[in-house]
């Protein structure tokens, strides 16, 4: 782990190898984590896998994550919202793919290689977010955590739980419940 608690993505980008390297590093740290819980007390770490639409970060919940794979393969479907990119068959599952770009009434992009599917689990469904690319893997203290301010976002927005301040670099981190879902089907913005 570097100094400023990121981990670096294996290859894969499988959820067990990411969970894995975290754990190990996890439990590297654990002999000096009582000495830091008195400076932790009352602060919240949040893990986050980190990812990019054009040139902004957005974090997820690493719990939430299932795996990261290769954008290819998306099958449209007709008459799907239109944020909807189309469904892919991950080992004999269906998902359906959202594309956060459209999602957020972002501009579309260009494919490329860097494009990633992030697998996550909302609300007791899997789902796979459409992103430029995946970054890593943080921890985030509560302390550096800020609300959106009211006056940067529009009333249906509550998909953003806070902006993380970090290094000069600030990190959207999403509530993927009110993002992707709404009465448990992909929202149509």
């Amino acid at each position: 782990m570097t100094e400023n608690n990121e981990i670096m993505l294996p290859a894969s980008g499988l959820a067990e190898d990411i969970l894995a390297r975290f754990m190990d590093d996890a439990q590297r740290e654990t002999d000096g984590m009582h000495q830091d819980a008195e400076k932790k007390e009352g602060e919240t770490i949040h893990h986050l896998v980190t990812f990019n639409l054009g040139k902004e970060e957005y974090g997820v919940d690493i719990g939430s994550v299932q795996e990261i794979i290769r954008a290819s393969d998306i099958t449209p479907v007709p008459g799907a919202p239109g944020h909807v990119r189309g469904v892919i068959n991950l080992r004999g599952k269906i998902i359906p793919v959202v594309d956060l770009r459209k999602r957020f009434a972002l501009q579309d992009a260009k494919e490329s290689d860097g494009q990633r599917i992030i697998v996550v689990e909302v609300g007791g469904k899997r789902l796979g977010m459409l992103v430029d690319s995946v970054s890593q893997v943080l921890k985030v203290s509560s302390s550096v955590v800020e609300d959106m301010p009211e006056e940067a976002t529009s009333v249906d927005d509550d998909f953003i739980k806070g902006i993380g301040k970090l290094d000069g670099r600030l990190v959207i981190m999403l509530d993927l419940n009110n993002s992707l879902l709404s009465a448990g089907k992909p929202q149509i913005r």
